[in-house]
């Protein structure tokens, strides 16, 4: 478990780098030790010559001979002195030599790969070793001696540096724990906590993560992440205000139909007048009260937040965009003077659901009247249509200051695309949810200080054909 976290498997990496760099650093150094060893034992017998050649015809005693080789640690010794070769010491047991080293003249890698021979295959074998007398006392000084101690005293040096580099890797590891623990996971630790008492209480203000790490790469990160969990709790907000206004669309939507139901038998009524205006108006009145109990009665069938899937059938485009701008002309005010009109040329007959495609339309031409009628200054709402790669477009467009900024990055989304001063942002956020039920798209093609406007996409179909989303919530008032 422990080197599954963070700071375990650093603590881990840790020793293993230390070590490899202490692998580095041994290499050159084992071969350093076995050239000092055997350096050594040229200069101690350079001083037990020196003891020999002080003596009376260069001649001592066979035990203090014995005495000085021990000391020296070698088997015999070979001095040339004024270009005179010479066994000054040498042992009772003298033997062949298997090779010779030559101290003098060794580059760094031939120490290596001498050193590593040693370790590898080093036995009882007699090495020569020849290098140059100290303090100029002679030529050339050779000795023989046995590899085995040179051996041993190596591998005893590698386990001395083994112990000691394990030893600073463990104590460098836990100061570096230490560290990590301190500056790194502690820190990233206070994330994990934040996240988890966001997650627990998100709609809470104070769970939101407040950035203050030191280290700036984590302070990018509780940055990030206080700007996801506002959104992401603005988002639940604004659900729980649509649930909630669903719910009670739901129960206004019951006692509406029954109240609309009573003065759709009045307005039918109004047909059997005789009065040519009343005969006029009467058919157009029929029919808004009868898409506003069908809504009504949807809304109640489908749950409170919920849109029916589109019923795609042919119908005639510009009757329905005929009969929306009449409704929208009844709201102006006499006192301004804004205009709806509309050019629907080819083609005329479309496969849309037309009770949704109206409420679209109405909902772009409304927002646009609103716009103009505001501004208290002459304007002109247009639709028109038209076709393009296998899409049926309806155009909305208007010649008014065009949209606010802050509008534009939330434009469809509901209680934050809000275009104008008191505007909830719910036609736009219906309207598009229609279109997206039949497959299409609509979108703001343009606006400026010249106007603005939308383009509904729907695409060419059968109308046999019934478009659905899947898992798609289709939020409505």
């Amino acid at each position: 478990m422990f080197l599954k976290s963070l700071s375990g498997r650093f603590f881990l990496l840790t020793i293993i780098v230390i070590m490899l760099a202490e692998v580095l650093i041994f290499v050159p150094s084992v071969a350093r030790f076995r050239y000092d060893y055997l350096s050594e034992r040229l200069e101690r017998a350079q001083i037990a010559s020196l003891a020999l050649l002080a003596t009376p015809n260069d001649m001592v005693d066979p035990a203090l001979e014995v005495e000085l080789l021990e000391n020296a640690d070698v088997r015999n010794v070979v001095l040339r002195r004024d270009s005179f070769r010479e066994l000054v010491l040498s042992s009772q047991m003298l033997a062949p030599i298997d090779y010779a080293v030559d101290l003098r003249d060794n580059g760094a890698w031939r120490l290596i790969s001498d050193a590593f021979e040693v370790l590898w295959n080093g036995s009882d074998r007699i090495v020569a070793v020849v290098g140059a007398p100290v303090k100029g006392a002679g030529e050339l000084i050779e000795v023989s001696l046995m590899e085995r101690p040179l051996r041993n005293a190596m591998i005893d040096y590698g386990w001395n540096i083994l112990w000691l580099s394990l030893g600073l890797s463990v104590a460098t590891a836990i100061l570096l724990f230490g560290a990590v623990r301190s500056f790194v996971v502690s820190p990233i630790n206070h994330v994990v906590r934040q996240i988890k008492n966001f997650q627990s209480e998100p709609e809470n203000v104070d769970n939101i993560i407040q950035p203050g790490a030191g280290v700036t790469e984590l302070f990018d990160a509780e940055v990030a992440l206080q700007s996801m969990e506002t959104d992401l709790q603005t988002s639940l907000k604004n659900r729980e205000r649509l649930a909630a206004l669903g719910g009670a669309v739901s129960k206004i939507s019951h006692d509406l139909r029954n109240i609309l139901t009573v003065t759709q038998l009045l307005a039918d009524r109004m047909e059997m007048s005789k009065d040519p205006m009343v005969q006029k108006t009467a058919p157009k009145l029929v029919n808004s009260l009868s898409r506003a109990v069908n809504l009504c009665e949807r809304t109640l069938q489908y749950g409170k937040a919920s849109e029916p899937p589109p019923v795609l059938v042919r119908f005639d485009l510009a009757a329905l965009v005929e009969d929306v701008v009449e409704g929208e002309r009844l709201a102006i005010d006499a006192t301004t003077e804004v205009s709806i009109d509309f050019d629907i040329g080819t083609p005329r007959e479309i496969v849309a659901d037309p009770d949704q495609i109206h409420r679209v339309i109405s909902n772009l031409v409304r927002n646009a009247r609103q716009v103009l009628t505001a501004r208290k200054k002459p304007g002109k709402v247009l639709v028109t249509n038209g076709q393009t790669d296998g899409f049926y477009t309806i155009t909305v467009s208007d010649d008014g200051p065009g949209m606010p900024a802050k509008a534009l990055d939330n434009l469809f989304t509901a209680f934050e695309g809000g275009a104008r001063a008191g505007g909830s942002g719910l036609g736009l956020a219906i309207s598009a949810e229609l279109v997206k039920g039949h497959d299409g798209l609509l979108e703001l093609a343009s606006t400026g200080s010249n106007g603005t406007s939308f383009q509904i996409s729907l695409p060419m179909v059968e109308p046999t054909e019934q478009l659905v989303l899947d898992n798609v919530s289709r939020e409505t008032v």
